[in-house]
Formats: structure tokens, sequence, C-alpha cells
């Protein structure tokens, strides 16, 4: 039996804005360092700061892009605040990007490697 070839989902305008606003905010490698330091539990800013080598003002900037995404969550505890991860599939998101940039390192590695033999 043959199966019916599978039809792209239609998201309304709206959705897709959202899901635009949620790339964006993966769009940085410091944003994604921070996710992915926060993948062990949650971390106060200057942990953070710390951990990126960054000054505590950039990395709180970085957050609250985060943040205003709906990527991480901030806990205040007397002086400190914490940030967790809000939602995890931001994190499912990183590991199916780092599979592509895998393939596509192995791809390349490949040809190079033709290309040599050839020579």
């Amino acid at each position: 039996m043959a199966t019916k070839p599978c039809r792209p989902t239609a998201y309304p305008p709206e959705t897709l804005a959202r899901i635009a606003s949620r790339l964006k905010a993966l769009a940085d490698p410091t944003r994604l360092q921070i996710l992915q330091l926060l993948q062990g539990g949650e971390l106060c800013v200057s942990e953070l700061a710390e951990r990126v080598r960054g000054t505590q003002a950039n990395v709180s900037k970085h957050l609250s892009v985060l943040k205003a995404a709906g990527l991480v969550k901030p806990r205040r505890e007397g002086m400190n605040v914490y940030y967790a991860v809000e939602d995890a599939a931001a994190l499912e998101v990183c590991r199916l990007m780092c599979g592509c940039v895998e393939r596509e390192a192995s791809r390349t590695m490949a040809e190079v490697a033709r290309a040599t033999a050839r020579a």
C-alpha cells in the first residue's frame, strides 16, 4: 500500500511570527552557550557571566532576550537572580541543529578526502 505524501501544516501568520521570534532569540552564540549551561540546572547571572567570559550587563541583556522569547525563567533569591530553562524544546532545537552541522562537516571531510585521493 502506497503512503500519501506528507502535507505541510499551514500555520497562521501569528504563529509563524512567534516561531520566528524564538528562533531569533536562539540566533546568537552567547545565548546558545547560556542555554547549554542551563541544561545542568539553574545558575545566577554572575555564574553565567563567569562561564561565558562576559560581563554581567552583557549576560543580563542576553537573558532578557531569552526570557522575552519564553526560553528561560528567572527566580530571585536575595540579591541574586537565578535562571533556568523554561522551555526544553529550545534545547531539542539546538540538538537537531548540532546534528545538521555534524552531518555537513562529515560530508565536507569526505569530499576533501576524495579530492585528496584523486590528486
